[in-house]
């Protein structure tokens, strides 16, 4: 893997200010900056309910992709794990299959520094990648790439010409695609810091770090030294068996395990091109190509990962292919504290060594 920027890097390459952004001429309407609460539908349909319960009349139904005001945040009495409801256009929609989104335009680099590869995540709602053939000339793919998904960028180059948009274009390094280049306007992709990738207390032995999952209350613990320094709720598999030969179980097993690899982005499913990876597990249960997963933390050799999730809010109840979902930034805690770290990883000095892992019900 390349090299990723240094902090000295990072700051040579965003000491830009807000203000510089108020003159630049890629920020299709920055002056008329809306932070209002918004939410995309991340399911193939989402019914709008006349009241927070799902025994309510369906007023209308919004479809995946379609962004959503929220005027109000409802608490209901149901469901018990996840009793949360916004009043939108027309009635209530739960927050299970939602995602929390922004539009933040960022200012695009000039260049990146031979030889470097840097980590972004989107900052809109979603932003379509392109590719270039000789055969076909820029073809949009699918799917997007989501908000708070993470991608490698390594290179500022020109892209597609677009009547909505004449600025810089990143070439986006994609591990599942690695042979073809994936092309997505930099206004759209927010540089991550280098405390994304720095490890939380490395002092600690690896012995006495801990993390414990338990699949009836959903829920995550990490402890050191025999004490809670972490815990929060997750998503673990659905119940099921293999869909068909090669194909694992959804369910997330159980037992224990350690922390084999880490990988700060990751694409699971099935690439653009229709090759295969090794296997779904980190695919939502209605969706199977996900690139730029963030924080992936892998405990099995068969793929069960910790990981970020931006397809869902429904942390409580099992919902992944078998993996850990979690939020993003719980994940990337996981990914900081847990061994090996990801430099132990680069210079292969962790010796197979890292943080035991224990799933139980």
């Amino acid at each position: 893997m390349k090299s990723q920027v240094t902090r000295r890097d990072f700051l040579k390459l965003s000491g830009l200010t807000l203000g510089g952004l108020a003159f630049s001429p890629f920020i299709p309407g920055f002056t008329s900056f809306d932070d209002s609460f918004v939410v995309r539908i991340a399911t193939a349909e989402m019914p709008v309910r006349k009241e927070p319960t799902d025994d309510s009349r369906i007023e209308l139904t919004w479809y995946r992709d379609e962004l959503v005001h929220v005027y109000e945040e409802v608490k209901a009495e149901e469901p018990k794990h996840n009793p949360v409801w916004y009043r939108t256009w027309g009635g209530y929609i739960h927050r299970g299959r939602l995602q929390r989104v922004k539009t933040l335009y960022q200012l695009p680099l000039d260049s990146i520094p031979a030889g470097k590869r840097i980590l972004t995540e989107v900052a809109v709602p979603f932003t379509t990648p392109y590719r270039f053939s000789k055969a076909f000339g820029w073809e949009p793919l699918a799917p997007p790439f989501y908000y708070g998904s993470v991608h490698w960028v390594e290179a500022v180059e020109e892209g597609p010409k677009m009547a909505d948009y004449s600025g810089a274009w990143y070439r986006v390094f994609d591990e599942l695609d690695s042979n073809v280049a994936f092309f997505v306007p930099a206004i759209h992709l927010r540089i991550l810091p280098p405390s994304t990738m720095e490890p939380i207390s490395p002092e600690v032995p690896y012995e006495q770090k801990f993390i414990e999952v338990n699949l009836t209350t959903q829920t995550l613990i990490a402890y050191e030294y025999g004490k809670s320094v972490f815990q929060t709720n997750i998503s673990s598999g659905v119940p099921g068996n293999a869909g068909g030969p090669g194909e694992i179980p959804t369910t997330t097993p159980s037992g224990k395990f350690t922390i084999l690899d880490k990988v700060p982005s990751k694409h699971m499913g099935y690439s653009y091109f229709g090759s295969h990876t090794t296997g779904n597990l980190l695919a939502d249960v209605d969706n199977y190509v996900l690139p730029g997963i963030p924080f992936s933390s892998f405990f099995t050799p068969q793929g069960h990962a910790f990981h970020g999730t931006y397809w869902h809010e429904n942390f409580g109840q099992p919902m992944s292919h078998g993996c850990i979902n979690m939020r993003s930034n719980e994940a990337n805690w996981i990914f900081r504290w847990a061994k090996p770290t990801h430099s132990d990883q680069a210079t292969s000095n962790h010796g197979g060594v890292g943080t035991i892992v224990e799933i139980h019900y």
